[in-house]
């Protein structure tokens, strides 16, 4: 008996600066991020990329990929993809680019990756601010 709809594993996703494809078909990974260090708030980010590589599944799915605020509820972006693999040995690889993202408040925001509404991974990522060397801070009013 062919099972005609495995849920897929969701073998990793990263959050990096940028992914390329290069001639050979491979994917080149730029700037893997663990925090996001920004000298002052507000900032605008040009561009982030969730790299998501999918595995040992069967079927048509749909991929959602949420980037959340620090109060864990208000979604700042979504972004859904649908997909396909024919064979549990097969994988499928979607690059999820967020672009022109406003960071307002220092804190925990959360990438959430779900496959057809079911939770597979979320993951932090910090945003703090780390004043450039020299900068003069404002005196704490008394």
């Amino acid at each position: 008996m062919n099972p005609t709809r495995i849920l897929p594993d969701l073998q990793c996703s990263l959050l990096c600066e940028e992914v390329r494809r290069e001639a050979n078909g491979n994917f080149f990974l730029i700037g893997v991020i663990d925090l996001i260090r920004v000298p002052q708030l507000p900032v605008v980010a040009g561009g982030l990329c969730v790299f998501n590589r999918w595995t040992a599944g069967v079927g048509q799915f749909t991929e959602s990929v949420r980037l959340l605020a620090p109060d864990q509820t208000t979604v700042l972006r979504k972004s859904e993809r649908k997909f396909q693999l024919h064979d549990p040995n097969l994988h499928a690889i979607n690059v999820t680019f967020f672009q022109q993202l406003e960071f307002t408040t220092a804190g925990t925001y959360y990438i959430e990756v779900l496959v057809d509404e079911v939770m597979k991974l979320r993951y932090p990522v910090p945003v703090i601010v780390v004043p450039q060397p020299g900068a003069v801070e404002a005196p704490a009013a008394s």
